[in-house]
């Protein structure tokens, strides 16, 4: 066979050789929230390949504005070890209560178009694993009465929510959950945090389901993020 013939099989092989990689790789997302009164701090690291990649979002505050209805939020995006990035990208934008409408209208539009979502998604979280969930709650009301009342109402809600997450995903240990009422002082602080796994190609297949399964024509999307798919649509047509 001449040398060019060589070079496509070669190539070919490389192609399946990474798309096998890609598919069967795991991805670890690393979750932790906190809200304490007015403060917030959110964070999301994803690593695969043993920690070769890793990205982390990191928002430091999320805030009311004080000139309008929106919510102001701090971003930063890094790649590689957080220590020492690679790449660091800072950002700061403005949610409005328009965008959170159109999000809302947007999910709905997906529910309508793609037959047997929910059947879709619980299948594909039927194999995530999810582990290592660390929840634990400050509260207090400044009354001691609607204190204890509440703290058992928080136990509760916990409780379920708990339960739903164990329903859907693999849980891989018990949760550390803790209510501590605070009988002196109006306060209320919160931190949650787990680690969430699952394979890229399990991910994928969901996206193919959900082109496979779209019905009901084309979508009227209105957050940004998705709005152009519309005018694709459009276009196309």
């Amino acid at each position: 066979m001449s040398g060019w013939v060589w070079a496509l099989l070669i190539l070919s092989a490389l192609l399946v050789v990474i798309i096998i990689l890609i598919i069967i790789t795991k991805l670890t997302i690393t979750l932790s929230l906190y809200h304490g009164n007015d403060n917030d701090h959110f964070k999301v690291k994803l690593r695969a390949w043993f920690g070769l990649l890793r990205y982390t979002i990191d928002v430091p505050m999320v805030k009311l504005d004080d000139d309008s209805p929106n919510i102001v939020v701090e971003e930063k995006k890094m790649r590689g070890k957080e220590k020492a990035p690679s790449n660091e990208n800072e950002s700061k934008k403005k949610i409005s209560p328009k965008d959170f409408i159109n999000s809302l209208h947007d999910t709905k539009e997906i529910l309508t178009h793609v037959k047997g979502l929910h059947k879709i998604i619980r299948a594909f979280l039927k194999k995530v694993k999810i582990d290592h969930i660390h929840w634990k709650t400050l509260f207090g009301t400044g009354d001691a009465a609607s204190t204890g009342t509440m703290t058992g109402a928080i136990w509760g809600l916990k409780g379920s929510i708990i339960g739903i997450i164990s329903g859907y995903m693999r849980l891989q240990s018990p949760p550390s959950v803790e209510v501590i009422p605070s009988f002196q002082k109006a306060i209320i602080q919160t931190h949650f945090s787990c680690i969430i796994q699952f394979r890229i190609g399990n991910a994928i297949l969901v996206g193919f389901k959900i082109l496979r399964f779209w019905r009901g024509g084309k979508a009227d999307f209105k957050a940004l993020s998705l709005s152009g798919l519309s005018e694709e649509e459009q276009q196309s047509v």
